[in-house]
């Protein structure tokens, strides 16, 4: 097989597979915000509901969460007469963004938590809003604590792209499952081989970044105790 062929083929296809993985990635952090906001406020009924939806995306097998989003969202929007816009890419990026948030909820909510009862009280204490207590004393802590498992929710997330070719969305898996029909299924373990060579790489780069941020953010983080430490000997 010429792999000299095969290989711009499949990467035709990464750019897809990068729009599905970005778009739930920023979509989900911004669910996973929402939702953990709600989670440790603890606000009736609207808890709940936000615990039973991280109890879903974490409970349910990412590819029927797929196949979810892929049939009931023409169901959702039937109603407004836009058929034609649900597409299997938009379902993917939908499915994939309710899994990532979901999962991702699990990550800030202990990182939120993990921050020490005494810079709560002293901000408390000084007046500070939720909002301001968020942003000054817990967020520069709590990020340097989350963001380890932070980048085991992204590569988690890369690997789950693999599975959108299940419901027709043409990324780089379904792309090579193409190429190898095309061939009669004769260079399977080649195929299979670029593939791992290219999620490996596309995992190492995100890896990499996320590491940059977390060594970053254990200075501000070392920082932020050294002043928080006036901060709750003044109350």
């Amino acid at each position: 097989m010429d792999l000299s062929i095969m290989i711009p083929e499949l990467l035709s296809a990464l750019p897809l597979t990068l729009a599905i993985t970005f778009t739930a990635m920023v979509a989900g952090f911004v669910l996973a915000l929402i939702t953990t906001t709600l989670r440790v406020r603890r606000i009736p009924v609207i808890s709940q509901l936000a615990d039973l939806y991280v109890s879903y995306a974490r409970s349910v097998p990412v590819v029927l969460q797929l196949f979810v989003a892929f049939y009931g969202l023409p169901v959702l929007v039937d109603g407004f007469g836009i058929e034609d816009f649900v597409s299997p890419t938009i379902a993917a990026m939908l499915g994939l963004s309710l899994y990532h948030g979901g999962y991702l909820s699990e990550v800030m909510r202990p990182a939120y938590l993990a921050v020490e009862r005494g810079q709560h009280d002293a901000a408390d204490s000084l007046g500070y809003t939720f909002r301001q207590k968020l942003l000054r004393v817990v967020a520069p802590q709590a990020v340097h604590i989350a963001l380890p498992g932070y980048g085991n929710a992204i590569i988690y997330l890369i690997h789950n792209v693999a599975l959108v070719m299940y419901i027709g969305a043409a990324d780089v898996m379904a792309t090579a499952h193409l190429v190898m029909e095309r061939d009669y299924n004769q260079y399977q373990f080649e195929t299979y081989l670029v593939l791992a060579v290219l999620y490996s790489v596309l995992c190492l780069v995100a890896w990499a970044i996320v590491r940059f941020f977390e060594r970053r953010s254990g200075k501000y983080a070392s920082n932020d105790k050294t002043v928080s430490a006036p901060l709750m000997a003044s109350i």
